[in-house]
Formats: C-alpha cells, structure tokens, sequence
C-alpha cells in the first residue's frame, strides 16, 4: 500500500469475530466465565507445588512456569476480547497495540521453549535415571528457565520492532482478535513482503527447531520405555509423558495453522487464534490434572488436611 495519506495512529480498532447481536450478552459471560477459570485453574497448580514438598522437582518447576504463562499469555488477549462486547470497548490505543503483540510473542515464543525444556527433562528422567539429579540441579532448572524467558523476550524484540517502524496509513481497523503481527501489517502503508516474509521464517525456525528437538526427546523416550519389562514401569513411564505430548499438540496446531500458511487471517483463522488464546490456557492445568497421578493425588491429600 503506498503512503499517499501517512498519519500518526492513536488508536485501533479491532473488527473481532461476526457474531449475532442477540448473542452479545451470552458471549460476554462466556468468555469472562473461562477467562476466570483459566486463572483459578493455573493459580491452584502454583499454589499446589508451593505447598507440597513432594512436588519440589524440576518437572513441576517447569510446570509453574508454564501454569504462570498460560495466565498472563490470556491475560493479554482475553479481557480485551470480553470489553469487545461492550458499546466502544473494541478499541485500543496504539501504545496498548504494541504492548499487546509484544507480551503475547513475548509470552508464546517462552512457552514454546519451555515445552522444549520440559521434553528435555522427561528424557533425563527415564532415559539417564541415574544422571538425572545431578543433571537437572537446581542451578540447571534455574538457567533453563530464565534462558527460555530470555530467548521469548528477544524474539518479541525483534518482531515487534520490525512492524511498528513502518509506516501507517490512515486505516485502524484491525481485522482480528487482538494485534498480532498478520493482522497489523495489514494496516502498514508500505511493502511489506519482507517482514512477512522474515516472520513466516523466524516463527518457522523457532517452532519447527523446537518441535524437532521435542520430537527426538520422545524416540529416544519411547525406545527407553519399550525396554522395561514390567508393564507397571512401561505404564508409570508413559503416565509422566503424556499430559506433555497432549499440550505440545494442542499448542503447536493451531500455531502452524496460523503463522506458516498463507490467508491466516480468513474467518477460520479467527476462530483458531480464539482456541489458542482462550481455550488452550485452561485446557493446560485440567490436562496436568487430570491426567497427572502424582497431582491428583496431592490435591487430594491437600482437601482431606482442610477437612
């Protein structure tokens, strides 16, 4: 788009998903309902592992750090797509539109590392037992987690920057959710070819080197546990993988739907981008729930000590 009227935007607005007006009101308690139960559901896994001894180890301090992502990674998309359903609450200034995309990539680019790093340590765990204490230390479980918060932050870094230099035009409807980088360039009075293309590529590496690495964790895992002979150790083994697997499919489907295809931004897209910001964060701790014993089992113990 050529920059025939360049003007400084103060804010956008976002067109959101179409949706029937007489369902204004039951969208409005739905997306507040699950957006509360997001919160509720990651703070109960946080303060489960701070109160129970038995779950200080490296898998569950990974496992905070991504109930601690899930809430601020909502956080930063839900509650504007709640006030969407208010008289004017779609809009959003423009610093609010950089924060926005800033924190989420920030804030999902960290979570794709960590499902890297908690792969790591379950491959510790059953493929070097006997190594796995004096590997994944509380020094090591320190540096991995500040080093995928690192690594987030730097990625968001360069993203965000390589959008908001370019120039705007006088458009400031976004035809989106929230700001995220397809939605925003759309807006961008200039060529921009070259930041999607650099985004499809950095997105691209990010995800596909971090699935690659999640991937050879578990042929190595499964080829461990095939080894066990009781069924009991197989079943133990595969019990601790599990709810992990389910969530790294979870998140990196409707990430690669989203980033590494062209017309992201159709209808479906739209609705995709509602999974993974809305329904992804409280699927992870009912999954960790769920289908974690040593969890369970700690809760439970949790509920018979107050009674």
């Amino acid at each position: 788009m050529e920059c025939e009227n360049q003007t400084s935007l103060t804010e956008f607005i976002f067109v959101g998903l179409p949706y029937p007006k007489d369902l204004r009101a039951p969208l409005f308690i739905f997306f507040l309902l699950v957006y509360l139960m997001t919160l509720v559901g990651n703070l109960v896994i946080l303060l489960v592992v701070l109160l129970s001894s038995q779950l200080h180890k490296p898998m569950y301090w990974f496992l905070c750090h991504l109930s601690f992502l899930d809430m601020t990674v909502s956080s930063v998309v839900v509650p504007k797509i709640i006030t969407g359903f208010l008289e004017n609450g779609g809009i959003i200034s423009f610093r609010g539109c950089v924060s926005q995309l800033f924190f989420f990539h920030f804030l999902g680019c960290t979570e794709c590392f960590l499902y890297t790093v908690m792969a790591y340590d379950r491959f510790l765990a059953i493929c070097k037992p006997l190594h796995y204490a004096t590997i994944m230390n509380r020094r090591a479980c320190f540096f991995l987690a500040v080093g995928t918060w690192f690594g987030g932050c730097l990625h968001s870094l360069m993203e965000t920057a390589l959008v908001f230099c370019l120039p705007f035009g006088q458009r400031n409807q976004v035809n989106y959710i929230f700001c995220d980088i397809p939605a925003v360039l759309k807006l961008v009075c200039a060529d921009t070819t070259l930041n999607e293309k650099v985004t499809m590529v950095d997105i691209g590496i990010v995800a596909m080197t971090c699935f690659l690495l999640i991937l050879t964790s578990y042929v190595y895992i499964i080829s461990t546990i095939l080894r066990i002979r009781s069924a009991e150790g197989r079943q133990r083994a595969f019990s601790t993988c599990t709810s992990h697997v389910i969530i790294v499919m979870i998140c990196y489907i409707p990430l690669s739907f989203t980033y590494l295809r062209p017309g992201a931004l159709d209808p479906l897209g739209g609705v995709v981008a509602v999974f993974y910001t809305t329904v992804t964060p409280l699927l992870n701790p009912i999954i960790y729930t769920l289908r974690n014993k040593e969890m369970k089992n700690v809760i439970l113990r949790l509920k018979l000590r107050k009674a």
